[in-house]
């Protein structure tokens, strides 16, 4: 289905779902449709081989989050860069020479010492069963709660990916492309317009380096001293002072950095998008009016990134023979 033809029917998904969440809370007639996983990835995939494994993550990730609440959001960035590559098979925790941890785009990147920490831990309980791909999977999802998200259920059985190319990296969105550009990006991984929108609102937590946002601010379309005009001239002030030096950071969500709402989109309604891809989901015709929507509802945003989620946690998994499990999520297994 092309994002032209099914805007109208995603606009109705989101202005039906707040009578289908009442219907499914209070028990009515409505029945969420049966997810579909594939033929071999499975919610109970490590019931037998390795029953502690969510258990495992879920400790795990709440003891870093009491360390660095800032790894949360990282962590979900992480899954995100890797299924963006290659599909969700652990590509990115690969550290070799030329692999896609060592692009430019990875080098803000952060949890790797965390899904080493969990894997630590799950090779010692439950030696070769669990992939690195999976425990990702569930990493994103564990992070997402520690932020104030929704939780969602799982399935696995993903293996691991033998290979890692940093140039393939260089694909993935940077912050300035044009929205058709993310439609196409997202819809070579199996997802759609919503998809995008909706996972973009994970900017509503986490930061972003200055310097991938000082053209906004200082050299707008290659002309010295000038700045992007679709910016709020107050939040443009803000974003002077906050980002002289390109090493800095600043909050993706300027008013609930730290919460999980739907402030991002309310962001954009004040022209306060951080990164130019932010904003013009607001200004794009064929954007807009999810973010609209998205904007107006809360619960219909946190319901819809649980399955957006779920969506992206299915692209271009590698299974049985496919891949492998790997021992270190840092290396390709040697045997």
């Amino acid at each position: 289905m092309k994002p032209s033809s099914s805007l109208s029917f995603h606009l109705l998904l989101l202005l039906l779902l707040p009578q289908l969440l009442m219907a499914e809370y209070a028990g009515g007639p409505y029945q969420k449709a049966p997810d579909d996983d594939g033929d071999k990835l499975d919610k109970h995939y490590y019931a037998r081989s390795c029953p502690s494994f969510e258990a495992i993550v879920g400790s795990k990730i709440a003891h870093w989050h009491s360390v660095d609440p800032t790894l949360s959001p990282g962590l979900i960035r992480l899954h995100f860069h890797d299924c963006a590559v290659r599909g969700c098979d652990a590509s990115i925790l690969l550290d070799n020479p030329g692999g896609e941890r060592r692009s430019p785009v990875s080098a803000t990147l952060r949890g790797f010492h965390v899904i080493d920490d969990i894997k630590a831990e799950i090779e010692r309980r439950c030696p070769k069963t669990v992939s690195c791909a999976d425990i990702l999977v569930a990493a994103a999802r564990d992070a997402t709660l520690m932020v104030g998200g929704p939780y969602w259920g799982n399935v696995y059985g993903r293996r691991d990916g033998r290979v890692s190319i940093a140039q393939q990296a260089e694909a993935l969105p940077k912050g300035r492309e044009s929205i058709t550009h993310l439609i196409d990006f997202f819809e070579s991984m199996g997802l759609d317009i919503l998809d995008l929108v909706v996972l973009s609102g994970a900017h509503t937590v986490g930061r972003a380096t200055c310097q991938s946002i000082q053209y906004r601010l200082y050299n707008y379309t290659g002309v010295p001293s000038k700045s992007d005009p679709s910016i709020n001239p107050r939040y443009l002030n803000y974003l002077k002072r906050k980002c002289r030096w390109p090493s800095a950071y600043v909050d993706l969500d300027a008013t609930t950095p730290t919460k999980f709402d739907n402030a991002y989109y309310r962001n954009l309604d004040n022209r306060m998008g951080l990164l130019s891809t932010d904003q013009l989901l607001h200004s794009d015709s064929r954007t807009g009016p999810l973010v609209a929507a998205l904007s107006s509802q809360p619960m219909v945003f946190v319901h819809q990134f649980a399955r957006s989620m779920k969506n992206l946690a299915d692209t271009m998994v590698l299974e049985g023979d496919e891949g492998e499990i790997r021992t270190n999520c840092n290396f390709v297994n040697e045997y």
